[in-house]
């Protein structure tokens, strides 16, 4: 299953749930994120031809960042760029998330092993505004 959380027209997560199964190649990002997400199932003895990439100048000026769950279960909560919380979503092992564009807070409910895959080069502190979390506040926590 495919869950597109969106806030005011803007997509702010895109959950791609460890079920999720289809023949053929999607994307589910529009053309213009600076990160894009897809999905491939190809039957044995497919062929993607060898190629490489072309030297493309980009830019970039929002981080959008992947995080595929290898074990465990994370609570995410999902904020719009003015901080405000919008809602929280719970990830397990085998699901992948896009986290694209406001900001977003995440709780271990269990023993988790992540990875992250976002643009770089990271730049420290100027990459990232901190702010509270719903969860310090302990407001709109999850009872799971």
């Amino acid at each position: 299953m495919i869950e597109k959380i969106a806030h005011d027209g803007l997509i702010l997560a895109i959950i791609i749930r460890s079920d999720f199964k289809k023949k053929g190649i999607e994307f589910f990002t529009p053309k213009h994120f600076s990160q894009q997400l897809g999905y491939m199932c190809r039957p044995k003895g497919y062929v993607v031809e060898p190629h490489s990439h072309r030297v493309v100048e980009r830019k970039v000026s929002l981080t959008q960042e992947v995080l595929f769950v290898k074990s465990g279960k994370i609570r995410i909560e999902l904020f719009d760029a003015q901080q405000t919380f919008i809602e929280e979503c719970i990830i397990a092992a085998g699901d992948t998330i896009l986290l694209a564009t406001g900001g977003h807070g995440l709780e271990m409910l269990e023993e988790s092993e992540l990875i992250e895959i976002k643009q770089g080069p990271y730049v420290n502190d100027d990459d990232k505004v901190r702010f509270t979390s719903v969860i310090e506040n302990n407001e709109h926590k999850s009872p799971i």
